[in-house]
């Protein structure tokens, strides 16, 4: 499930051209494509939703995922203090393996993006049955 939300998350916050292979509109593939119209303020907020919808994810995979430090309801300040601290370094340990793939996949071919992302679907899938198999026993 880990591996299929993040291939999730890179997909849907356009990391890497993920698009119809089958279109002849070479733009249609590239993210910056959708912003070409936009300059100033208008292209700032575009980019800072855009940075606040990746951040979101990463937060949900560090929080889901990595659960440590999270504190208790009730908890005093230094474990409210901890916790934050904590979650600060998931968000930073996030950007940078989110920094490291990119890199290592700056070249991965348009058309094998529908199998990464089919790869992400069986993930999901197989992660849902385990899921149910396991909370049934």
């Amino acid at each position: 499930a880990l591996v299929a939300l993040v291939i999730v998350a890179i997909a849907e916050n356009a990391r890497i051209p993920v698009d119809n292979p089958a279109t002849h509109l070479e733009l249609t593939m590239v993210h910056e494509a959708m912003v070409l119209e936009y300059s100033g303020r208008h292209l700032a907020m575009i980019e800072l939703a855009a940075a606040i919808k990746l951040m979101l994810y990463v937060a949900l995979i560090g929080c889901v995922f990595i659960p440590w430090s999270i504190a208790q309801p009730g908890a005093g300040l230094a474990a409210h203090l901890v916790g934050f601290a904590a979650f600060l370094a998931k968000i930073t340990l996030g950007g940078v393996a989110l920094g490291l793939f990119e890199t290592a996949i700056a070249k991965m071919r348009v058309f094998r993006v529908p199998d990464f992302l089919g790869a992400a679907l069986m993930l999901g899938l197989l992660g849902t049955l385990l899921m149910f198999v396991t909370r049934s026993l």
